[in-house]
Formats: C-alpha cells, sequence, structure tokens
C-alpha cells in the first residue's frame, strides 16, 4: 500500500488544514515567486474552507425563485421562463455577498402530481430544509398567501431552521403594502424584493448572512466527531442494495422485494463489522434523471442525494449481469461531485459466465475509466460472496480520502515533475507549475501556483502522477490553479 502522509499536529488551523510554521514559509515562497498575499490567501480559503453553508431557496411555481437565484449569484445560469416549472432539478450554485461564501439551491416548485398537493409540497419541503442550514421562502407579494404558501409554512415552523421571507415582484413604493400583508404568515419580517430588477435584495441578503452559520456542522465521524463513519449505499433499483445490507447486518433489516422500488426513504443501520461499528445507509434506488421522475420517486431520489451529501464513503452498487448504463455513470457522477469516498461493489457475481466477465471487464474500461482509482470488490449479496472484502476497500478509500501531503514534500514532488515532463509550449510561451499546497483533505484539495494558464490535460496528468505518487486511493482530487499576475516577479 502506497505511504499515506497524515496531517501534522490538529487537522483544524486558522489556515485550514496548514499550520502556523507551513503557511508562514508557504507565504514567504508565494511572495519570492510574485504572488500577491491577498491572491494566495484568497486561493487557499476557496480550496480549504470545507463545506460551505447552504441556502435553500424554495416556494410555489413561478414565484420567481430561479430569477433570484440568478441576482443572488450575480450571473444569469439559473434558467428563467414566464411559465411556472421551468426548475425540475435541484441545482446548487456558489455565491458571495459581503466577503462570505456560501451555496444556493435553486429547488424547482411545487406542482400537483399523482400524490395530490399536500404530500408533494411535504415531500419537496421536507427535502429542501433537511438539507440546507437556512432557508429563503419565496412569495409573490402580488398574489399573497395561497393555501400552498401555508402548508409549507407549516413545515418551515416543525423544521427548526432559520427562515428569511421573500416578498417578491415588489417593483415600487405602491408594492410595499401588499408586502407587508405577509406577516400573516408568522415567520417573521417580509424583506420587499424585485428579484427581475434587484430591489430589495442587498437587504435581504443581509438578513440571509445573519441566518446563515459560518460554516455548517460537521456530520462525519471518525476523530470523535459524531459517531460511526457514514456509508451511504447507492445504486440503481434492484441491484441489491437491502439484499447486501441485510447480509452485511447477518439478518433482515430491511425489506427486500423483487419489485424495483421497494425502499423509498434512507434507512439507517448501525453494524459492527471487524470490531467497529458502521452506520449504513440504504437509500432509494435513483432511476433515472430527477426531472423526469415523478411522485415518489422524485422525491425518494431527492432524499437519496441528501444521504450522500451526509456520508463520508459512497458504495456504489452495479448489477454485474446488465451493461454498465448511463444512469450507473451519472449516479458515479453525484458521488464524485459531492466529494466522497468511493467503492464499487458489483452485486450478482456468482450469475456470471466467462463471456459476461470478459465484456464487463471491457465496460469497465469504457465507462468507468474516469473513476479507475476507485476499490472494487465483486460480490454476491444473496450467497455472500466475498462480503469480508467490502469493509478492508472501505478503510482504503477513508484513508486515501483522509490523506495530506505536506507542502514542502508536495513541492518537491512539483518540482521533479515539471522539470521531467514540462507543459507543452502554446502560442510561444511554457506555463509553468511554480509551487503548490494541499489546502484540504476529506476530499484531498490542492491549489498550483503557475505562471501561465495549464491546460487540463496536464491537471489530468498532474492528478494521475499525484495517485502514482502518494495514493489517494478511494477519493477524488480537486485541483485549482492560479496564475500570476503579468507584473514581473518580485526581486
Amino acid at each position: 500500500m502506497n505511504d499515506q502522509i497524515q496531517p501534522e499536529g490538529s487537522p483544524e488551523h486558522e489556515h485550514g488544514e496548514l499550520g502556523d510554521a507551513e503557511y508562514a514559509e508557504f507565504m514567504e515562497l508565494a511572495a519570492d515567486e510574485g504572488f500577491d498575499v491577498e491572491d494566495v490567501e484568497g486561493a487557499l480559503d476557496a480550496a480549504g474552507h470545507g463545506p460551505l453553508p447552504v441556502l435553500a431557496v424554495v416556494g410555489r411555481p413561478n414565484v420567481g425563485k430561479s430569477t433570484l437565484v440568478n441576482r443572488i449569484i450575480g450571473r444569469r445560469e439559473a434558467v428563467v421562463e414566464d411559465k411556472p416549472g421551468v426548475t425540475r432539478d435541484r441545482v446548487t450554485y456558489e455565491a458571495e455577498w459581503a466577503g462570505r461564501r456560501f451555496k444556493v439551491v435553486d429547488t424547482g416548485g411545487w406542482e400537483q402530481d399523482v400524490l395530490g398537493i399536500d404530500a408533494s409540497v411535504a415531500a419537496q419541503a421536507e427535502y429542501a430544509i433537511q438539507a440546507s442550514d437556512a432557508v429563503v421562502f419565496v412569495v409573490d407579494a402580488k398574489v399573497g398567501v395561497t393555501d400552498t404558501d401555508e402548508a409549507v409554512v407549516r413545515l418551515l415552523r416543525k423544521a427548526n431552521k432559520p427562515v428569511v421571507l421573500c416578498a417578491n415582484k415588489v417593483d415600487g413604493p405602491s408594492g410595499e403594502a401588499d408586502a407587508s400583508y405577509l406577516w400573516s404568515l408568522g415567520i417573521g419580517e417580509p424583506h420587499p424584493v424585485s428579484s427581475l430588477h434587484g430591489r430589495g435584495t442587498g437587504d435581504m441578503l443581509d438578513a440571509v448572512l445573519e441566518a446563515l452559520p459560518e460554516a455548517p456542522q460537521q456530520s462525519f465521524g471518525g476523530a470523535g466527531l459524531g459517531g460511526p463513519r457514514r456509508i451511504a449505499l447507492i445504486g440503481r433499483p434492484n441491484v441489491g442494495k437491502s439484499s447486501l445490507l441485510n447480509k452485511v447486518a447477518d439478518e433482515d433489516r430491511v425489506v427486500v422485494n423483487e419489485q424495483a422500488g421497494t425502499t423509498r426513504d434512507p434507512v439507517d443501520e448501525l453494524i459492527e463489522l471487524g470490531g467497529v461499528t458502521w452506520k449504513f445507509v440504504d437509500t432509494a434506488g435513483i432511476r433515472k434523471r430527477v426531472h423526469l421522475q415523478q411522485g415518489a420517486d422524485y422525491y425518494a431520489s431527492l432524499r437519496t442525494a441528501a444521504a450522500v451529501e451526509k456520508a463520508e464513503v459512497a458504495v456504489i452498487l452495479i448489477d454485474a449481469s446488465e451493461s454498465i448504463s448511463i444512469q450507473d455513470q451519472r449516479i458515479v457522477t453525484m458521488a464524485v461531485e459531492a466529494g466522497r469516498a468511493i467503492v464499487f461493489a458489483f452485486n450478482k457475481w456468482d450469475t456470471l459466465d466467462e463471456e459476461r466477465r470478459y465484456y464487463l471487464e471491457r465496460e469497465i474500461e469504457t465507462e468507468l475509466g474516469q473513476v479507475a482509482w476507485a476499490p472494487r470488490v465483486n460480490v454476491s449479496a444473496r450467497t455472500g460472496r466475498h462480503m469480508e472484502k467490502l469493509v478492508p476497500a472501505i478503510e482504503t478509500a477513508l484513508e486515501g480520502w483522509e490523506t495530506r501531503i505536506p507542502t514542502g514534500r508536495l513541492n518537491a514532488f512539483l518540482g521533479e515533475l515539471v522539470a521531467a515532463h514540462p507543459h507543452p509550449v502554446r502560442g510561444g510561451k511554457q506555463p509553468r507549475i511554480l509551487f503548490g499546497t494541499q489546502a484540504a483533505s476529506k476530499p484531498p484539495r490542492f491549489v498550483l501556483f503557475s505562471s501561465g494558464f495549464i491546460e487540463h490535460g496536464y491537471r489530468r496528468f498532474v492528478e494521475r502522477r499525484l495517485r502514482e505518487e502518494f495514493g489517494f486511493e478511494g477519493t477524488p482530487i480537486h485541483i485549482s490553479v492560479r496564475v500570476r499576475e503579468k507584473r514581473g516577479k518580485k526581486k
């Protein structure tokens, strides 16, 4: 196994995961190379911040949620159209206000569906509130309070999460009287806003910053941070997630049925394996694109996404007897983007003949080549074949996920790498990585400082060499690059 370098001293420092001495040495190096101190500190903060607080923007269809999100993030990214139901997928953006950074989640409007309006509102509101640190509740001030708004308010009161009430579509002083009627909702002061024109959004965002915590509570286990390590079992419906959980627990903990979609809500189970207690979360199967789902399946997918966000390791189950599908790849992408350690469990391995095994290996090379770094176990949840290999694979992935390389050793490695394999010349110039640091772990986040733009192909090369040198098995790696401004090297 590759050497895993642990952080020196406590993992929590004023400078992210860099100790005081390491930080001082690093900043001296940055100054020598002509980088602005504030720019370097900003790059370290951006990469080493850990999880950002999450603000959910919720409300009925066509009250202007996506327009407000565009106003908050300062650019037109959320799709806006003058008809209800344009936003279906849950979309996350990063925003900044008054020097503080946070995530904004644009949610779809609550539409009537086969479950009826009350169940629909409850399900999506429950998820949006659960996954956030604070909520902006958007109400159309021109329309006033509707039955749907009042149903949401009842959930907000139970949730005990901070709420900022946004009275949208107030385009002038005359509309402020309409906004004042929203005091009747009983959830605090309505902030009159025109998300289309920007009127009043500054005052509302000031209220948002008061409602948001500086950083969300860290719910990860280990190191005394909240109990057992959390493992999310994810995958398409009927790949055997519940069967796997029952086999690991050695008893029938969850319902198993041949009909796909038996599991609706994530189920937490404390299971002792190898003398260690783990918290396994059996999630609902993710069928297809969230916006193509209806009713209970739609909300089951949202809850599964929330379970992945709270987990440390995602065990991705894939049915080895079937071809790897686009949906399998989409689930992998979700886990990678969430920054979780990843283990692949190819289930139903006992049903495969030699021909299928040959073609499966080719499929893994082509369809999952971008995550070749993830440990893989071939199991049978039905017979228990190779189940003993699951926990060592999880431990390996966690070890890679928590690994941190000291800055001195990283820069020695980068110096050798650049000397042996320089960046290709582009436009008569050859950009060069000057130095770097690992700003965070869980997952590993690196900041590289360069003399020019570093192409994505070269970044992938650097990532591959980092894995070869230091391991990082089972974890995604994030690499960001800061380019030195054209003002020459300081003398």
